[in-house]
């Protein structure tokens, strides 16, 4: 009885350190290319936009599909710093020419997307000035292999974290309205 019972669980220790810790291992390096892609992908999104001053439809539709090539679904969300100049002078005894302070105004996700998605079918860009601050947030909204077997064995994350995040920003370079 005693020897049944050992082998029983020496074979179930067995099965667990075959299949259960490779899979374990084998999930986390899914997430950890998942992690790289997003990143990539993100990086390359931002520069994109800031390099050229245009964010189009067709620009934000391929991201989107580039980072949804990894089987996870994300929240994409962007902000746009719009660089207001203030047209007014200050004097001051020591420069008599200086501008005004520049103030910037804030458009997030669902305003972009209002102002780019086609709805009479026709192409809308937003075209962005030299100084505008444009910023970007991905992160996976579905529960990946390895988040369900850490959840499984560990119980150490919640239904509501992310493992796979990415975040970039920058200041606009080029003026997309004369191109």
């Amino acid at each position: 009885m005693g020897d049944t019972l050992i082998t029983v669980i020496a074979i179930a220790l067995a099965a667990v350190l075959m299949f259960v810790f490779p899979l374990m291992t084998m999930s986390d390096r899914t997430d950890d290319v998942s992690q790289l892609a997003v990143e990539t992908a993100t990086t390359e999104f931002v520069d994109d936009v800031r390099t050229t001053g245009k964010l189009s439809m067709d620009k934000y539709s391929q991201f989107v599909e580039n980072i949804s090539s990894t089987g996870n679904s994300y929240d994409v969300e962007m902000e746009l710093q719009v660089l207001d100049e203030n047209p007014g002078k200050k004097t001051t005894q020591a420069e008599p020419n200086k501008i005004g302070e520049n103030v910037y105004y804030t458009m997030y996700t669902s305003q972009i997307l209002d102002t780019i998605n086609p709805s009479s079918g026709v192409t809308k860009t937003l075209a962005l000035k030299e100084g505008d601050i444009f910023s970007t947030s991905v992160r996976n909204t579905n529960s990946t292999m390895s988040q369900q077997l850490k959840n499984f064995f560990y119980s150490v994350t919640g239904n509501d974290t992310y493992t796979i995040a990415a975040e970039h920003a920058g200041i606009v370079t080029a003026n997309g309205a004369g191109n």
